[in-house]
């Protein structure tokens, strides 16, 4: 896709951005930013392109570097493809001490991938990431919206294989914030 071909997203997508900017004051509809990115990367393949960005702007009625400064800021959205199924393994100090480092060398084992690598079939991509909020129930990973906690090389067996047929691309979308009111 060329950065200048115009994106158009599905009708149920357009509504539901116009909906989550309807919840913002008017002149306040940029507060919008990162709902609509997620909703855009859920409905582009689990990756925000330049087009894509692009008619994320235009729908805010916002400049296009505003929206590449938010996307390239945080780790959730992806301006590179990705695996149907991303896992995000958190790295930092309590997950680091319980093992997370062993679950990262497990997953690159089995799938045959180094961190930020894509499996051959694309099915997966492994990525560590800082903290995701949940130390007290370290080492853990995020697949999509869900956490998976308290791992041990089998939960994460069991994960890989749970997922190993996935056709849909994992989200950060939790289906009660981008629910349609």
């Amino acid at each position: 896709m060329s950065e200048t071909e115009t994106i158009k997203f599905s009708a149920e997508t357009e509504a539901l951005m116009q909906n989550i900017i309807g919840r913002y004051p008017e002149g306040r509809h940029k507060s919008a930013l990162l709902p609509l990115l997620h909703i855009a990367q859920a409905d582009s393949n689990g990756w925000l392109s330049v087009p894509v960005m692009n008619r994320v702007a235009e729908i805010l009625n916002i400049k296009p570097i505003e929206v590449y400064e938010v996307a390239s800021f945080y780790s959730m959205f992806h301006l590179e493809p990705v695996g149907n199924c991303l896992i995000e393994v958190c790295r930092t100090s309590s997950c680091w001490l319980r093992g997370a480092n062993d679950i990262v060398a497990h997953i690159e084992k089995r799938l045959g991938i180094k961190d930020g690598e894509t499996s051959a079939d694309g099915k997966f991509t492994l990525r560590t990431v800082e903290c995701l909020g949940s130390c007290g129930t370290a080492p853990m990973l995020q697949i999509g919206e869900q956490y998976h906690e308290n791992l041990t090389m089998e939960k994460v067996d069991q994960l890989l294989e749970e997922n190993r047929n996935t056709t849909k691309h994992s989200t950060y979308l939790d289906h009660t914030t981008f629910r349609t009111v």
